[in-house]
């Protein structure tokens, strides 16, 4: 599973956890402006805002889990299983695949509201890339640095949700996960009080007890609400290396070790790599499950004119830094 949040500060930061059991062989990709998108469905965009983020490249056709344009707009796909529904196509419609959604918006659209008027006339289809690589039950995030929707595809139509929270997870539906932050509305980064008798002398004994109960298991529901705690109390520097460094002590909040969520035989879900992308200077950071340094890919030291992707394979293996 996945987690996806949306940081601002000094700068605007987007990014997430790419929870699997597997890897893609994911690399970062810049996307030039002039590197031809072709649709299934749809016109060829020959040219369009220029991309970065981490994709599978099949047959040179950049598949984005996460991808942020030169304008500063982001976009996520998690997965949703079992309550993605993607439909048939509609002549009347602008008939996209799962998997061209992202570059169908971030190379259109500067803002959220862009995105918005672009999905009133969407159909996500259920069309998959290749017999190969069948059609991923997603939904998605998309931010800017002023709002953030999610938009699901289910059996009753497409929905697009504001999210004030800034974080989206996996399973359920959006609306769940913002109603059960309601549950925890008591918790606080600071001190109780003693509520429990006035006849009784209750006294903290250690820091944190003001957010005794919050979550800290891996299933999408804990994940979602840990990290919306620990985002909106997070408090940020004034140097990029400050907000780099607390955006992904964020994510960290919900990292999965291999061995804690067991899929099958000796497969198990873990955090193959986490993001940090300032969209404000279009600066793509990550770490991978080991290589806890982070890289950075900076999307305006390439020529954004050009027509060819520019492929960055993860540095994988841990750094070390010996001093003797």
């Amino acid at each position: 599973m996945c987690t996806a949040i949306s940081l601002k500060s000094i700068d605007h930061y987007f990014g997430r956890n790419l929870d699997l059991d597997c890897s893609y062989g994911e690399s970062v990709i810049v996307t030039p402006r002039n590197y031809p998108f072709v649709f299934r469905r749809m016109p060829e965009m020959k040219t369009h805002y220029a991309l970065i983020g981490m994709a599978a490249n099949a047959n040179h056709y950049p598949l984005y889990f996460e991808a942020t344009n030169e304008r500063g707009l982001s976009m996520a796909g998690l997965n949703f299983p079992g309550n993605a529904a993607f439909k048939e196509e509609d002549p009347q419609r602008d008939n996209i695949t799962p998997f061209e959604f992202i570059p169908w918006i971030l190379g259109q659209c500067q803002t959220v509201d862009q995105a918005r008027k672009l999905i009133e006339r969407i159909q996500l289809i259920d069309l998959a890339f290749s017999p190969e690589m069948p059609v991923a039950p997603l939904h998605w995030m998309i931010a800017d640095s002023e709002s953030s929707i999610v938009v699901e595809c289910m059996k009753d139509g497409l929905h697009v949700y504001e999210n004030p929270v800034g974080v989206m997870t996996n399973n359920p539906p959006f609306p769940v996960h913002l109603s059960v932050l309601n549950n925890y509305m008591s918790l606080s980064p600071e001190a109780p009080e003693n509520h429990f008798s006035d006849q009784l002398d209750l006294k903290t004994y250690c820091l944190g007890m003001g957010s005794m109960g919050l979550p800290g298991d891996p299933s999408s529901m804990s994940r979602f609400v840990k990290a919306a705690f620990t985002l909106h109390n997070s408090r940020c520097g004034k140097t990029e290396s400050s907000n780099v460094s607390q955006f992904f002590h964020v994510l960290g909040s919900v990292y999965q070790q291999r061995g804690i969520s067991h899929v099958q035989g000796d497969r198990y879900e873990y955090t193959l790599y986490s993001s940090c992308c300032n969209t404000t200077r279009g600066i793509y950071y990550y770490t991978t499950y080991e290589n806890s340094q982070i890289t950075a890919i900076d999307m305006h030291k390439e020529n954004l004119d050009a027509s060819e992707l520019r492929i960055f394979p993860l540095v994988m293996g841990q750094q070390f830094r010996f001093e003797n």
